[in-house]
């Protein structure tokens, strides 16, 4: 089990109650903060259940807290890699609740906050909430870039290069056209876009791996010589075919598979200079809790492989 779920009572309980069953913090892991400080720890979860300009099914919102429930059950050692990942130092901040004023005004609240985490030296995983949610730390990171541009390596089922959607250009549908002039997109796993949007990707040569491209052999090698040498990672997580992740607001057919999948985010981390990523879309539907500890195991195996390439 996780070593966590029976350590029992955190310190804050009084002394006089700490023999009562009290449940693991909704921490990543239940990991108590009395265990992992924001200070001593360099990666930071960054929880944001913001939901606004979802256009089909909702419940993204849910998402950052459906994936650290789940994540209370995961084992802390990783077999394959043969170590306890969470050693590292992984601390949970409590959700950020963005106004709900508007999507500009969300989106700015929400740079504020990642601009501060990276001030500090941290390596922040956010978890969404819908996709939009990915501009302000792209954005954040691509700031900081001086010499040379990022790279952003895009798991998705959808191109999200629309300029506008519905009425707004900070729809989930266009957070990709908001960074594109500022980075260098690699989207991997689309299956779903319009013509305007195809267009802006061979005007820009965008070297996009479709969803239908992923039963290959090259993929992953593609992937990796397209990227440059910082990367972020922005993980919609219905890049993975449904029947692995039903729990998202557009399930497209086809998508990724979990142990290529791994593959990839392993060499990236090992070969390149990953700044930060996000899991994002995962809406969580009461009853069928598999696509919430998947989502949960990946952000852990994204804490293993930055652990491997950062740790002492």
């Amino acid at each position: 089990m996780n070593e966590f779920r029976d350590r029992g009572a955190p310190s804050s309980i009084p002394s006089g109650l700490r023999d009562l069953p009290w449940a693991p913090p909704e921490s990543f892991l239940a990991i108590p903060d009395d265990e992992a400080s924001f200070g001593s720890c360099p990666v930071v979860i960054l929880p944001v259940p913001y939901e606004s300009t979802v256009s089909y099914m909702g419940g993204t919102r849910y998402g950052p807290r459906g994936l650290l429930h789940a994540s209370r059950f995961l084992e802390t050692y990783d077999h394959e890699l043969d170590f306890e990942p969470y050693l590292i130092g992984v601390h949970t901040l409590p959700e950020l609740v963005l106004p709900d004023s508007g999507p500009e005004e969300a989106l700015t609240e929400l740079r504020r906050a990642v601009d501060g985490l990276i001030d500090q030296g941290k390596f922040v995983i956010m978890l969404g909430g819908e996709h939009s949610l990915s501009g302000p730390p792209i954005l954040a990171h691509a700031a900081r870039q001086s010499d040379k541009r990022l790279s952003v390596l895009q798991l998705d089922a959808h191109a999200d290069l629309r300029a506008e959607y519905e009425g707004t250009p900070f729809s989930h549908a266009c957070v990709m056209h908001r960074v594109h002039e500022q980075v260098d997109l690699v989207p991997v796993g689309i299956r779903s876009l319009t013509p305007e949007e195809r267009a802006i990707i061979r005007a820009r040569d965008i070297p996009v791996i479709f969803g239908h491209e992923l039963r290959g052999d090259d993929w992953i090698e593609r992937a990796l010589q397209s990227l440059g040498d910082d990367v972020y990672i922005t993980f919609d997580i219905d890049y993975f075919d449904p029947s692995l992740v039903p729990s998202t607001g557009t399930p497209e057919p086809g998508g990724g598979e979990w142990y290529p999948t791994l593959q990839l985010l392993e060499r990236v981390f090992q070969e390149k200079n990953v700044v930060g990523c996000d899991v994002v879309e995962l809406a969580p539907i009461p009853g069928l809790v598999a696509p919430d500890f998947l989502a949960a195991k990946l952000v852990y195996k994204m804490i293993a492989f930055y652990a491997m390439n950062h740790g002492n």
